[in-house]
């Protein structure tokens, strides 16, 4: 299926070849629905969610496919999903304001906030970038360590401040801290009010629904449980609720610039840069420098946030089947291995 996936995507790059500058950026948003749609079927990818925002505004917005398949529920912009790894990113805002404010050092060890922690002299900026003595190495259970670490430097609960401090001030309505909360009887329900939990509950009965795609394309509903939250994953949000996360963070309303450009910059602790800041991947791409997320669910959910800063330019992607990045790597720090993420750069980089 990957092979396929592969060989469309250089033939869509081709025909991208042929369209002159001057065709228009409708034309372009045109051919990008087009061939991303294609490709959603050539992976069999139920339903996707997908929008482009372009200095701080939505630019372009789209869903593709089924979110309920067997219901007929068509997959949109405000679709909410499960967003896996991508709440990493917002996991580096709490922890990156309580450096700010001088609460935390993330160059000290992590044992100081988690006494079992299995390699403690690391410091907390090591395993924010994904390191390992000093060495790349991508786990999001280590990652999830970190959620002790917020805890200690925030009087709030993890859950409740990733609430109050980014879901509540960005007016992220479609955004969940938690798909464990729409289940009677979790405890972390105490943390919200009556009337949060009813508009949570109402995000959580429209979410877009798991499927295990086989060889034969057959999507099926799979088994995922409900989830809580951590620092490296639990969220469940929408397209158009990243983008005001996304916009949030070039407007430097969450953090500080020169917060965000250090996580944004490549990490180095052994002399060799790693493809990681803090919270984020970092690439280059013929002269432009990439930053950006994704998330593997085996069997459920998928997606990829890939920001172009040197064009004010992010790229959001979800869907309900691993679909978006299975096969593709993405854990070795090389977004471009994403057909999907080829087309939209070969288009708008």
């Amino acid at each position: 299926m990957i092979t396929r996936t592969r060989v469309v995507a250089l033939v869509l790059c081709a025909t991208f070849a042929s369209v002159s500058p001057g065709s228009g950026q409708v034309l372009l948003y045109s051919l990008f629905e087009r061939y991303i749609d294609s490709l959603r079927q050539q992976t069999g990818i139920p339903g996707m969610s997908l929008l482009i925002v372009k200095n701080g505004r939505v630019d372009w917005e789209g869903g593709f496919g089924h979110q309920d398949i067997e219901n007929s529920v068509a997959a949109a912009p405000d679709t909410p999903y499960p967003i896996g790894d991508l709440t990493q990113t917002l996991a580096i805002v709490l922890l990156g304001a309580c450096a700010e404010q001088g609460r935390l050092n993330i160059d000290d060890p992590m044992s100081r906030w988690v006494a079992d922690f299995p390699t403690p002299a690391e410091t907390v900026r090591q395993v924010l970038a994904h390191a390992e003595g000093g060495r790349f190495r991508y786990d999001p259970g280590r990652f999830a360590a970190l959620t002790t670490v917020a805890q200690s430097c925030n009087p709030k609960p993890f859950r409740a401040n990733v609430a109050d401090s980014i879901l509540e001030r960005l007016g992220m309505g479609g955004s969940v801290p938690g798909q464990d909360l729409g289940t009677p009887g979790t405890d972390a329900r105490e943390l919200f009010d009556a009337q949060r939990l009813s508009r949570y509950e109402a995000v959580l009965d429209r979410v877009a629904l798991p499927y295990r795609v086989d060889r034969s394309l057959r999507a099926s509903r799979s088994n995922f449980r409900a989830r809580g939250i951590n620092t490296a994953e639990g969220l469940v949000s929408t397209a158009r609720d990243l983008a005001r996360f996304d916009s949030a963070l070039d407007d430097a309303v969450l953090l500080r610039r020169e917060t965000l450009n250090v996580a944004w910059s490549q990490a180095n602790f052994t002399g060799s840069p790693l493809p990681t800041g803090l919270g984020w991947f970092v690439q280059n791409y013929q002269g432009e420098r990439l930053i950006w997320q994704f998330s593997y669910v085996p069997d459920a959910y998928s997606a990829v946030i890939l920001k172009v800063p040197g064009r004010r330019l992010t790229l959001i992607m979800l869907a309900n089947s691993d679909g978006l990045t299975t096969g593709a790597n993405l854990d070795q720090g090389d977004v471009t291995a994403s057909p999907f993420v080829k087309i939209f750069l070969r288009l708008f980089v």
